[in-house]
């Protein structure tokens, strides 16, 4: 399995993104998340050098839309939070043979292909090599590279930046860090909504469509 592939950790949809509960209401809080995945997912078909996509999920909307875009689904740690999510699909990559991953959540609709492949290229080509795009408030990360997969243990969550670049560092690895506006605007708290509403967008994602429709303003 030459290559790097991309996992992203979906949990359920139904009840998520309870932090936005003050702007949005239960129903809209799951049209919110799914939008924003298939933006990732959009992002991350486009990116020509990626080898595949791996779901982690057992969300029925997120096995949907892998099927539709030819992604491998794993369930296994899917109920684990994100970072079993992640660490149970390294684990079968590394069984498998897989060369590398990437993954990334499924919360940052800015998102672009250019981005995915710029991180990419940031990638040392030699193992262990270990690259990480923090979110844009360097709290959490957003985007993490790893050859092999399980190069650097890993532990998720909006303090996990500087853990992670600490975690690499202590095997001997120097991280490679990259800053992308994209990648690292992921949307959790309602100040993030905000903040998504007042960049100027990219390009048009279902993402910003939404919110527009539901009439939040920046």
């Amino acid at each position: 399995m030459i290559g790097i592939f991309a996992v992203i950790p979906v949990k359920e949809m139904e009840g998520s993104k309870q932090r936005l509960s003050s702007l949005l209401t239960p129903v809209q809080r799951q049209r919110l998340a799914e939008a924003m995945l298939e933006d990732v997912v959009d992002a991350t078909c486009g990116a020509r050098d990626l080898a595949g996509i791996i779901f982690v999920t057992r969300d029925v909307f997120a096995m949907r839309l892998a099927e539709r875009v030819g992604a491998h689904v794993i369930t296994d740690g899917a109920r684990d939070g994100h970072t079993g999510a992640v660490v149970a699909a390294a684990r079968r990559l590394v069984m498998e043979g897989g060369h590398a991953m990437l993954t990334m959540p499924g919360d940052v609709p800015r998102v672009t292909s250019v981005e995915i492949q710029t991180a990419i290229a940031a990638h040392h080509p030699m193992a262990p090599a270990f690259t990480i795009v923090p979110a844009h408030d360097e709290k959490g990360s957003n985007c993490i590279i790893m050859t092999p997969p399980d190069a650097v243990p890993l532990r998720f969550g909006e303090d996990s930046y500087f853990p992670h670049l600490d975690a690499a560092r202590r095997l001997d690895i120097e991280p490679s860090i990259v800053r992308l506006p994209g990648i690292g605007m992921d949307i959790d708290h309602p100040e993030d909504v905000i903040q998504f509403m007042r960049m100027q967008p990219v390009m048009r994602t279902r993402t910003l469509n939404f919110l527009q429709a539901a009439g939040i303003e920046g």
